[in-house]
């Protein structure tokens, strides 16, 4: 990062961090009220997990090509190109609603334009990742990462309240709509920035070469391929106390809209919390113990989740629910800007992006369907021990 010493490169980060959180805002509405409609529509299991595997096996299949692209083409652009096209499918979607009569159609299409946005998603987000250590000092970025969280934190402790709200009084139509302007905003303020040189590939190489050479640098680094597993095995764990929590929810203590927007809003509170906290503490000096902490709190916590009866209790167990995730999402984040190469962000962050979402959609393929046979509670607490088992692993191997 070579720019960043030189005065205004903080007012640069909050500018661009405020773009991606203005955007942010739009896409976690969406994404939200999708997986709310096929919940409150179909009751089913099978249903939601199709939703968020058409969310998020795009984003998995061309985010590495998208990391490729971050670091040959300049990532400002990139990132708005990618913004456009979310903001185009959804509004066709709009355009598209009055004129379909069919609720299957209608899921139908809904599930089109999530792998779209997906698609636009994998594209952006290696290049948001490489961005971030263009503009901060290397011994900021704990501190930054963690400022960025408690942002997005904020942004997503409004969206499922706003979600209900729009559900409540307005249309789904409208939600979406919501989502195009604020992509218009983002988009526009991040074309005001301008973004310290970025040293971007000149070698005709052709991008399978490229991709190829990503992978054998970050798995033959013990660290970073650690890490990238790490956080694979994480996410599909994460799956059943996070992503099916609306299930859980729904089954167990009340189907309103209500209670969606308190699981959510609770949780995405205690990710503000942790957000803050990362800013501040930056954890302990040992980043391995940090991570290893943070996984086997996790871990504990989703067994209390699949555990509890009482609502107000699971309220509190899932704020420190989001307070974990923050830990090691924020730890792991920062230790990969620490110590992968300034040309190989871009491909290092579409293979995090890469572990993501393809561990995301195995973990719903899996756990969905099987949330329509076993009771869910036991299979979050079988999520649960298995976090803190790969926290002893972590903790035991970490270099």
């Amino acid at each position: 990062m070579n720019d960043t010493q030189h005065s205004g490169w903080q007012k640069r980060i909050l500018l661009f961090l405020t773009s991606q959180c203005i955007t942010l805002f739009g896409s976690t509405l969406v994404q939200m009220s999708l997986v709310w409609y096929a919940t409150m529509q179909t009751s089913s299991g099978t249903w939601v997990a199709t939703f968020t595997v058409c969310s998020y096996l795009p984003q998995f299949l061309i985010s590495f090509l998208g990391g490729v692209w971050a670091d040959r083409y300049h990532r400002k652009k990139l990132i708005i190109g990618a913004d456009l096209l979310i903001a185009v499918a959804t509004f066709i979607m709009v355009l598209a609603i009055p004129q379909i009569s069919s609720e299957s159609t209608l899921l139908g299409g809904l599930l089109v334009m999530s792998i779209i946005r997906s698609l636009g998603a994998g594209i952006q987000m290696p290049a948001v990742n490489a961005v971030i250590p263009q503009l901060v000092p290397e011994d900021q970025l704990m501190r930054y990462n963690g400022i960025y969280v408690t942002m997005q934190s904020i942004v997503n402790f409004v969206a499922p309240a706003a979600a209900g709200v729009f559900f409540t009084i307005s249309t789904l139509r409208m939600t979406l709509m919501i989502d195009i302007i604020t992509a218009v905003l983002g988009t526009g303020l991040l074309s005001c920035l301008t973004l310290p040189k970025q040293n971007t590939s000149v070698e005709k190489a052709s991008a399978v070469s490229d991709m190829e050479l990503g992978m054998k640098y970050a798995f033959s680094d013990r660290l970073i391929g650690k890490l990238l597993i790490i956080y694979g095995l994480f996410t599909f764990f994460c799956v059943p106390a996070g992503y099916l929590a609306g299930l859980l929810v729904r089954r167990v203590f009340g189907d309103t809209y209500w209670h969606l927007t308190a699981v959510e809003v609770v949780g995405f509170l205690g990710m503000m919390a942790g957000g803050v906290i990362m800013s501040t503490w930056s954890g302990v000096k040992n980043r391995g113990k940090t991570l290893a902490g943070g996984l086997f709190v996790f871990g504990s916590l989703a067994i209390g989740m699949g555990i509890s009866n009482n609502f107000i209790l699971y309220l509190a167990l899932m704020v420190c629910y989001g307070i974990a995730l923050t830990v090691v999402q924020t730890v792991i984040t920062t230790i990969l800007q620490e110590k992968t190469d300034i040309c190989m962000q871009g491909r290092v962050f579409g293979l995090l992006g890469t572990m993501y979402a393809g561990f995301l959609p195995i973990g719903m393929a899996m756990f969905g369907p099987l949330a329509d046979i076993l009771p869910l509670q036991w299979i979050m607490i079988g999520s649960g021990i298995a976090l803190m088992v790969i926290s002893g692993i972590t903790y035991e191997n970490y270099d």
